[in-house]
């Protein structure tokens, strides 16, 4: 069993009504994409969509079909929002995880509601692999690599954390399906995940490699691999050089520290909002870092 399982976002905020059409326009897109290359709609979930291949029968190019159906459906997407623009409606952006596995298939319900759909630990596996792509990837697990390793071309193994999981699980994304002469469009010029925080957190200022002893006090709003969108004080000028603290409990590691450089400043609701960037950080550090992020993700629909 293949299961596709996708996430949209829109760009900016929007009236409720052009929401719902937007929306329906993406979900009916996607699930003509869907059917033309043999897979189930499953369900929808708010702006998401589980797909199935491998079900009810098997058949040896389910993998196959589910990855030429996801690299279309981000074609489908580039396509989409270009009729978006001319048509004043805001621009969608989706990510797409990809696992292969065996499941529990029924019908699940009550007198009142039931519906035919699967379950088990490799649907909950597909969900996280989709919680960690970036807009307009395809990532895939191991299981489903191993199946066709020969049809598409992947960037070099990822490892990221996963809730329930106590070693790291090896990701790939999907580039292209070159037999097909099928390339997944670019969509996100980020290098890695973010994800909204609340994270408290200390710096201080760097003058000349010399670190000042006064301490301030910061609130991260928001995290990646690379920095933060964070609440600083007024004396912080874009450009200059500061030294963050932060406490990694939640992963059990100690506070820890990240020299870094303020990219830009901003004033968001009466906040001095700092986009800050991690300039010099130790190895240890990072596989740190990017496991708390990995971590949060996978309870927030954000990235």
């Amino acid at each position: 069993m293949a299961d596709i399982r996708g996430f949209t976002t829109m760009s900016e905020t929007h009236a409720p009504d052009v929401v719902v059409e937007t929306l329906n326009r993406y979900l009916s897109k996607m699930s003509e994409v869907a059917v033309a290359n043999g897979g189930v709609v499953d369900k929808f979930m708010g702006d998401a969509v589980m797909l199935l291949f491998g079900i009810p029968n098997a058949a040896p190019d389910d993998v196959q079909r589910a990855l030429i159906c996801a690299v279309q459906m981000q074609i489908a997407m580039k396509e989409m929002n270009r009729e978006n623009k001319s048509l004043g409606l805001p621009a969608l952006f989706m990510g797409v995880g990809i696992n292969t596995g065996e499941v529990i298939a029924g019908t699940l319900g009550s007198a009142l509601h039931s519906e035919n759909t699967v379950i088990g630990n490799e649907v909950n596996v597909a969900a996280r692999i989709e919680s960690f792509s970036l807009r307009g990837q395809i990532l895939i697990s191991e299981s489903t690599y191993a199946r066709c390793a020969d049809f598409v071309q992947v960037e070099e193994p990822m490892e990221v954390h996963m809730k329930g999981k106590t070693q790291p699980v090896t990701l790939r994304e999907v580039l292209g399906i070159p037999s097909l002469s099928l390339q997944v469009p670019r969509q996100e010029i980020r290098k890695s995940p973010r994800v909204e925080v609340r994270l408290p957190f200390v710096y201080q200022s760097v003058k000349g490699k010399v670190v000042i002893p006064t301490e301030h006090k910061g609130l991260a709003h928001d995290l990646s691999y690379e920095g933060l969108l964070a609440e600083v004080s007024p004396d912080v000028m874009e450009h200059d050089e500061i030294l963050v603290r932060m406490d990694l409990s939640l992963i059990g590691s100690d506070m820890q520290e990240l020299y870094a450089k303020v990219r830009s400043i901003r004033e968001v609701d009466q906040h001095r909002m700092a986009g800050i960037e991690f300039t010099t950080v130790k190895d240890d550090i990072e596989r740190d870092l990017h496991r708390l992020v990995q971590l949060l993700m996978q309870g927030s629909s954000h990235k």
